[in-house]
């Protein structure tokens, strides 16, 4: 019951408040578009609610890591 709360139901931080499931099947950029409709439509509505500026959506990183590799571990693996 863990791995599945935390593959589907647990939002993380790092990768823009998704679950991991939305992020690896593809969906993630999908679900980010859809929060910045809502986002998009709650600025027209009530302009007064937001401090500075229209409300944007967390963007999904192009890559991200636990433990990155190292330089050393990516030269030997691009065979430098």
């Amino acid at each position: 019951s863990f791995f599945d709360w935390y593959n589907h139901h647990h939002r993380h931080g790092g990768i823009a408040m998704l679950a991991p499931a939305q992020v690896h099947s593809g969906c993630g950029d999908e679900v980010v578009a859809q929060r910045q409709a809502v986002l998009s439509a709650a600025w027209a509505r009530h302009p007064e609610r937001f401090v500075s500026r229209p409300p944007k959506a967390a963007r999904l990183p192009t890559e991200v890591w636990i433990n990155p590799p190292s330089a050393i571990s990516v030269a030997q693996d691009e065979g430098q």
